[in-house]
């Protein structure tokens, strides 16, 4: 008997190859695309406390957002602001115990990190249409204007809730508890139906 735990993702049962092979040749508007096995860590701690600020940075290599609803990325770590004392980080799979251990080796005093990435998933929104299906399914305004690349909101998605985060004119990333990942899914990809929805293997 073997005691290989094989991992799966929350929308481990959604066919990504069969349906990004049978969409291959849609003329897409909207583009689909789980952003599986990444890792996730939520950090808490005391944005006003200098040496906090510069440990999280020499861990991450990119200093901590601490403007509200703002995010700072580099090539490893895309970090998410979630409350002016959390924040997301997201990693590549299997660097999430690294990234942890940098944090605690770099930080003292008052501070929390937590690897919650089994908790969660990421969904990439893309596409010219992809503000179209947006506005039928949130109620935050998320014209340019108001709604810049690098900006991450906690917002209500349908029926759920979700953090937006805007990398692109027309890319949006998603992070979405496990237990509500079936759910937006299902959502986006009938609500991009009309636009010409291509499905992206992972």
């Amino acid at each position: 008997m073997s005691n290989v735990i094989t991992p799966e993702s929350p929308l481990f049962h959604a066919d990504f190859a069969g349906l990004a092979e049978a969409t291959i040749n849609v003329d897409a508007g909207v583009e689909l695309q789980e952003l599986a096995f990444l890792g996730h860590l939520n950090l808490r701690g005391n944005a006003s406390d200098a040496a906090f600020t510069a440990g999280v940075e020499k861990a991450l290599g990119v200093a901590l957002p601490t403007a509200p609803c703002t995010s700072a990325k580099n090539d490893e770590v895309t970090v998410m602001w979630l409350s002016p004392d959390e924040w997301l980080i997201v990693v590549a799979s299997g660097k999430e115990a690294d990234t942890e251990a940098a944090l605690r080796a770099n930080l003292t005093g008052h501070f929390a990190v937590s690897d919650i990435s089994g908790g969660q998933t990421l969904v990439r929104l893309g596409g010219k249409d992809s503000v179209n299906v947006l506005k039928k399914s949130t109620g935050y305004d998320i014209h340019l204007e108001s709604f810049p690349v690098g900006k991450v909101v906690g917002t209500a998605f349908a029926k759920t809730a979700c953090h937006l985060l805007r990398t692109a004119e027309n890319e949006f990333l998603m992070v979405v508890r496990r237990s509500f990942a079936d759910y937006l899914w299902l959502w986006l990809q009938q609500s991009s139906k009309e636009y010409g929805l291509k499905i992206l293997a992972k």
